[in-house]
Parts: C-alpha cells; structure tokens; sequence
C-alpha cells in the first residue's frame, strides 16, 4: 500500500495555502507537503488579471497573477513540495488524507497536522430556484473569468449579471474592455455585496446601471440564450407585479455568493458553521479536530487576499506549534453574533491568549454612523465607531492579550453593532 507520512500537509495551493506552506517552512517545519488539483499553483489569482491586490501586505498594487508569483517564488526558495494535479478525496479524523494522481496513483498520507486551504466556490443557478428555460449562455462569473483571462474566449456580447459580488462587478468592467455590451447589474439586496470601490470603478465609471432591489424572475431562450425580465422585489424579495422589465442578451453572468469547500472537511468530522459555512476555529484557527486547521477563504470568504494571507500565515505558524509541543488541555471563550453581526471568525479564544486575536465579522445590514462594540459579561474589551457597516466589506477589530484579563470561559464574548443617532 502506497503510504507515507509528513509533519504538515496542506490541501490546496491557491494564496491561502501558500501563505500556510511558507510559514511552516520558516517556523522549522522541514516535513511539508502541499497538494494541489490544479495543473499549477496560484488558485482563483492566476485567471484575476485586474490590479489591486497587494496594497496591504506589499504596500503596492498588484495583480492577481503578480501577487501569487510572489508566493510561489518564496515557496521555491524555500523549496517547499508542491504536488499540482493531485486530488484530496478524503481527511479522516486521525489526519489520514487519501489523494490520487496520475503520476503517483493512489497514496494514503498521513500527516501530524492539516492545514485545509481548499478555497470556495460560486454558488450556482440551481441555487437560485430562477424559472426559465436551460439555454446556453448562462455562467457562474468566475466561470466567465476564466474563459476570457485564461482561455481566450468571449461568453458573449450582450451581458446581464445577477448579484453584484465582486467578481461580478470586475467581470462588467472586464465585458467591456473587451467589446461587449453589458445592459445592467441586478442585486436582490437594497445594498450591493461588493466592494465600494468595485462599484465606483467597474460600474460607475462605464454607465453601468446597478439596479437594487430587483433580480432576474424569467429566462427566455431555446438553444441561446435571448432574454431575461427583471423584476422589482418587496421587502420580503418578493417579484412587485407590474415592475418587469426584459433585457434582450446572450449572455447572464450569476455573481450570487461564494461557498466554502469544505466537503473534506465535513468528511473529517470538522464543526461547520451556519453562519459562514466553514469551520469553527479557535484564534489558532485549528478546528474541533485536533491538528486539523482551517484558513482562507474555505473558513470564509474574504473581501482582500491580503488578508488571506495574513490569516494564513497564522494558521501555518500554529500548525507547527502543533507539531512541536505538547497538546494540553485549553480553555476558551465562546463568541457569539450580537445584533447586527453575523459569522464572527474565530468562534473561540483561549481564555489567555499569547498573542494578539482579529475578530472578523460581516454587518447583517447598512448601518451608518454606528460602533462596533466587543464585550464579555459586564467588561467592554472594544468600542469603535465607523460612518458606515455594510456587508459588502468585512470588519476586522484586533484585541490585545491583556484585553482578556480576567475573563474565565463562563461568559461568551459577544460582538455586537451598537446604532447610532439618525
């Protein structure tokens, strides 16, 4: 039987796990491996030709292919072993990964600690429950992405997108440098899931219209697509009779939410949350599995790589503490979503932390002039004000060590969104 054994093994080479592989690797870690389905490393990045990234951590704007080419290098330099076109088909829970590839076959390989950095997918029509006819035509905007950036192909010439998530919103812009004509952008949501910024620039700036509180209610088209209607939505989203409006096109982009992949992770008996669909992790981002750590966007989904980074090269620190110490017994204080707040990461923290703790989370809503408050029990551990919560962008508040002081386990952190005057 194929078997062997390494210290740490990473599934998934996109930005998370590299951050990951790099961080275990200059922590000591020499025993590494990173397993990746793709034919090369660099994930979702390598087909994100748009700049922008890069502007925390390298303090310069980047692409998407240039950000990950700098992770890749240093993991050369590193010599870390990447093993492209291998797929992971499952984790058990005593950090067994089964994986398959042409090359090497079947292999069972067992690791001391798992980092899982398999990323997120688009969430598909399906999904949607959309009535119409299953023309051609019809692509998840990732998917849209990949064919113009990596492939070479146009989807079509006349565009409508539903959901206004980023990659939606970059992919108008993309659209139309590229020739097409893009009529409109749908959100369902009396706000838009992306980026401000995304708006402004990949929007605004072509005469694209953003029409909120409405989304496609029919699909029209046999072999192609030919037309959609879209519809005004009531406060419960429901279809406003009397609001349609058709748009003739051959193509509708869906830009409707990321999912966390975390099939494997489910498969090794990991906690998931309903709140963001990945893992609950403590601050060392390790799971209810010991040895087993989550980061990037299979926890949850982010707005900024950069922050996937940093997110990970926590996690792959921690991992190697892992393989290193000794296991003992810890005690944590549960987080909860107060009002206002949904999918706080990580949902635990040792009640004496070594290190400084991110609590990151997503407005439930648009609030404007309101604060952020952190609190345990009777003892408020943070309170900022912002002009506006919206969630479209993901909020990040950093408590110190000696902010936990005191606390012992028996009363939750609770991380709440405090309105302010109208």
């Amino acid at each position: 039987m194929n078997r062997q054994h390494v210290d740490i093994l990473i599934i998934g080479a996109g930005p998370a796990g590299l951050a990951a592989a790099i961080a275990a690797r200059e922590d000591g870690i020499e025993s590494l491996l990173v397993l990746e389905r793709e034919s090369n490393p660099g994930g979702i990045l390598r087909q994100c030709i748009h700049n922008g990234f890069g502007l925390h951590r390298f303090k310069e704007e980047l692409t998407g292919p240039e950000y990950a080419q700098r992770d890749i290098d240093r993991a050369k330099e590193l010599e870390i072993d990447i093993e492209c076109d291998t797929t992971v088909l499952a984790v058990s829970p005593d950090r067994v990964v089964t994986c398959i590839s042409r090359e090497k076959g079947l292999r069972f390989i067992e690791a001391s600690a798992i980092i899982l950095a398999m990323g997120c997918r688009e969430r598909p029509r399906g999904a949607l429950c959309t009535p119409g006819t299953r023309c051609a035509g019809i692509y998840s905007a990732g998917t849209a992405q990949r064919f113009v950036n990596l492939e070479g192909y146009m989807p079509g010439k006349r565009v409508v997108i539903l959901g206004s998530g980023d990659i939606g919103l970059i992919m108008a812009r993309r659209m139309t440098l590229q020739g097409a004509k893009v009529l409109a952008c749908v959100e369902i949501m009396p706000f838009s899931s992306g980026l401000n910024r995304n708006i402004v620039q990949c929007l605004n700036d072509y005469d694209i219209p953003l029409y909120l509180s409405h989304t496609v209610t029919d699909i029209q088209g046999r072999e192609r697509l030919e037309s959609v209607t879209v519809s005004q939505v009531d406060a419960q989203r429901r279809p406003v009779p009397g609001t349609e409006m058709v748009f003739e096109c051959d193509t509708l982009l869906l830009s409707v939410g990321l999912i966390p992949e975390n099939e494997l992770s489910e498969g090794a008996g990991v906690q998931i949350s309903p709140a963001t669909s990945g893992a609950v992790v403590t601050d060392t981002f390790e799971t209810s599995v010991p040895g087993v750590f989550a980061c990037g966007n299979v926890l949850h989904v982010h707005d900024l790589v950069d922050h996937v980074s940093n997110e990970s090269f926590q996690a792959g620190h921690a991992a190697a503490r892992f393989v290193r110490d000794s296991h003992e017994e810890k005690t944590f204080l549960r987080v909860e979503d107060g009002e206002g707040v949904r999918g706080t990461v990580p949902q635990k923290i040792q009640v004496h932390p070594q290190e400084a703790v991110t609590l990151m989370f997503r407005p439930s809503g648009v609030f404007r002039n309101a604060s952020a408050v952190i609190s345990c029990g009777g003892k408020e551990l943070l309170r900022r004000k912002a002009m506006i919560f919206t969630p479209g962008e993901m909020a990040a508040y950093t408590l110190k060590p000696d902010a936990f002081d005191g606390l012992d386990g028996s009363e939750p952190v609770v991380v709440r969104i405090e309105k302010g005057a109208e």
